[in-house]
């Protein structure tokens, strides 16, 4: 498939699922279409995987997955076998009765399909117990409830608006056999930002821009390409580890993520698998982060992470005594949970692994516990490498401005820290700023050259800060102490306008020209309106 047709097809694609969407967004809020759509769309992509799978499988023997007979001797015997081969490649498996096609079609004949879905999904699921996927599919289907009322009143209304969005799910192609294995990947990312920017604030929670996605996995593997391993501690629907994905160059990369909202961990897991990352190949936790970690013993590569903004946490006392944040003296506010993120991270990084998280400018200039914080990160740890500005109102549901900071424990650049102001640079769009291709080039290429950077790269720009400027701030990292964007305005110089007036007066005697005619000519509004 050519990248033409790929591109093609993701658009069709992506306008066949919003238009699904659309059947549903009538009845309920974004944020629950949400859980159905991409519930029944996960349900289409196991499906579809488990018959192209099985069929190569009997395709020597000339037999048809989705025609044997599960009530005969033979039809038990060949399906025992096929699911033994599943559950070790694909970590699932069901019967041929089972398929989406078989159930879209019950379904657009008029047979009530509701209980059949149900106990079809909670088939998936048990049909890895004992298996090595079961944590990795345990309740992935748990938001997906076909008897709520937000689905219709009665039991024949939510059967037949189900059918509906099963008809239509059933006429799409999810071209498995290509070699591009994103193509509905990219379509269900597409899906989880339209849901995103429609759920304001409480969606936007679980997804990061594509672009400043592809600006932290740009960075983290900037200089080590063939890293093993990535960690978000905030992972969200996963959409940042599996970018890091694309920029790393190792295709058994291991991935590991905590996310406390168990509706979101679920798109989570189903995201990995649906992009075709095998199940022991990541590892997704459900629990708080900084309250009950699941991976404090393990050391990353990677590490990114776009944390919910300010957040509260306990900030018990008792935390001084944890590894993560012993060594500071001081605990991260309250009200605002950034700095124990960024400890937390810095915890989870391997000595030689960079990590780049995405954090209010706050972060940069707040005294108090943070300011200390932060100190000591710069001058006792020397770990900050970078700091990048990015621009107000890119993200959903919040319009503040916010910035990228980039640590290391080993840093090339260790007598350094380089300042990136990229606040200006984006495209407006409609509902939020876009940063563009050119934007994160630009950035890349400050980032790649550093200490090379001519006086054009760098002016209004960016700025190379000596532990010293640092320290003579007070380690404040707001980024106008180091990056001057500063424009001068134009002056207009009064007494040449005054001059020129009492020269346009005395022309004026001569013409018929207006006072209103020579302010035109001079580009100033006229002092008073003058009447012939």
């Amino acid at each position: 498939m050519t990248e033409t047709n790929v591109q093609q097809h993701q658009q069709e694609l992506k306008k066949q699922l919003w238009n699904i969407a659309n059947t549903l967004r009538g009845n309920m809020s974004a944020d629950d279409f949400r859980d159905y759509i991409l519930g029944l769309i996960f349900y289409k992509y196991l499906s579809d995987k488990l018959n192209k799978y099985a069929n190569e499988i009997l395709s020597e023997d000339g037999v048809i997955f989705a025609n044997v007979n599960a009530t005969t001797e033979d039809g038990k015997e060949i399906l025992e076998a096929i699911k033994e081969e599943a559950l070790d490649k694909l970590g699932y498996f069901f019967t041929p009765s089972e398929l989406f096609h078989v159930i879209a079609k019950a379904g657009e004949n008029g047979e009530f399909i509701l209980d059949n879905v149900t106990q079809v999904l909670n088939n998936i699921e048990s049909s890895t117990m004992g298996a090595d996927s079961a944590e990795d599919f345990n309740g992935l289907f748990d938001d997906l409830d076909l008897t709520s009322n937000k689905l219709g009143k009665t039991p024949d209304a939510r059967n037949k608006l189900i059918s509906q969005v099963l008809k239509h799910l059933d006429n799409i192609d999810f071209h498995l056999e290509s070699s591009e294995i994103d193509i509905l990947g990219d379509a269900y990312e597409y899906l989880i930002g339209m849901f995103a920017s429609g759920a304001g604030k409480k969606a936007g929670e679980f997804y990061t821009p594509q672009m400043v996605s592809k600006l932290l996995a740009k960075l983290v593997t900037l200089n080590n390409p063939k890293l093993k391993s990535v960690y978000d501690p905030t992972c969200g629907s996963g959409s940042l580890l599996l970018r890091v994905a694309k920029e790393a160059n190792n295709e058994d990369l291991q991935f590991y993520g905590q996310e406390q909202n168990p509706s979101t961990y679920n798109l989570a897991r189903m995201n990995m698998i649906m992009h075709d990352v095998h199940y022991n190949r990541f590892d997704i936790q459900n629990d708080d982060t900084l309250e009950d970690p699941q991976h404090i013993d393990a050391r990353f590569d990677a590490v990114v992470a776009n944390p919910p903004f300010s957040a509260d946490w306990s900030a018990n006392p008792l935390h001084l005594n944890n590894v993560r944040f012993a060594d500071y003296g001081k605990l991260a506010p309250k009200g605002k949970a950034d700095f124990a993120f960024v400890q937390h991270m810095i915890h989870q990084l391997d000595d030689n692994g960079t990590m780049a998280v995405v954090l209010p400018h706050g972060v940069l200039f707040r005294g108090a516990a943070e300011g200390h914080i932060r100190k000591h990160l710069i001058a006792e740890k020397n770990y900050l490498d970078m700091v990048i500005g990015l621009p107000a109102n890119i993200f959903f549901g919040t319009s503040i401005p916010t910035c990228v900071l980039v640590l290391k424990k080993n840093r090339k650049h260790d007598d350094n820290v380089l300042f990136i102001d990229a606040s200006n640079h984006f495209e407006k769009g409609t509902n939020n700023n876009v940063i563009r291709e050119s934007d994160l080039e630009r950035i890349l290429n400050a980032v790649t050259k550093r200490e090379n950077l001519s006086e054009d790269e760098l002016k209004k720009f960016a700025h190379i800060a000596t532990q010293a400027e640092l320290k003579e701030n007070d380690y404040n990292l707001n980024i106008p102490r180091y990056v001057d964007t500063f424009e001068e305005e134009e002056l207009v110089d009064l007494a040449a306008v005054a001059k020129q007036l009492v020269d346009n007066d005395k022309t004026m005697l001569e013409t018929d020209k207006t006072i209103a005619d020579f302010c035109a000519e001079l580009g100033i509004d006229a002092p008073f309106e003058v009447k012939g």
